[in-house]
């Protein structure tokens, strides 16, 4: 039965299962290539504000950022690090926060980190921080598990409560 099965099958058995086996061959081909194509994205570098470089407003970044000189205006950016001859005064927001220098704001980050050098006067919100011997700090201390999201669940109950006064207005 076996040697009958075989010699009644093959031609047509082989001819489908060669095809079915092709495409099976091709079908995962296609996946892990549109994987590379989004793999190749180059991380860009980071942006570097000079110890010289004086900004005043916001900036916003979902790549990272350098500051050595002065900013006034809330940063948003993957990484931040603050420089010793940095200040910034306003939030700060940051996947990941490095400060060796001064802000004056709230931090909000993932992961925060205080220098030896680091001087803040404001509330860290975060989800894991580090704090070095000689760093200064005054404020509070808030851990959350999603501290870059806390923040935007309370300005949408605050917009809630313009809409109907606008309404009446």
């Amino acid at each position: 039965m076996f040697s009958k099965s075989k010699i009644n099958e093959p031609g047509p058995k082989a001819d489908e299962g060669s095809a079915p086996k092709t495409a099976a061959s091709d079908a995962p081909r296609p996946a892990p290539t549109e994987f590379k194509a989004s793999a190749p994205k180059a991380k860009p570098a980071a942006s570097i504000l000079s110890s010289d470089l004086h900004i005043t407003g916001n900036l916003k970044t979902t790549g990272d950022i350098n500051v050595e000189g002065t900013v006034e205006g809330d940063i948003r950016a993957h990484l931040l690090t603050v420089g010793e001859s940095a200040t910034i005064k306003g939030e700060v927001m940051a996947d990941d926060v490095v400060v060796n220098g001064r802000v004056v704001g709230r931090v909000r980050g993932l992961k925060v980190r205080l220098t030896a050098t680091a001087r803040v006067e404001g509330d860290i919100i975060h989800k894991t921080i580090a704090i070095e011997s000689g760093a200064h700090f005054e404020g509070s201390v808030q851990r959350q598990d999603d501290p870059l999201n806390g923040g935007k669940s309370k300005p949408v109950a605050a917009t809630s409560t313009p809409a109907p006064a606008a309404s009446n207005g």
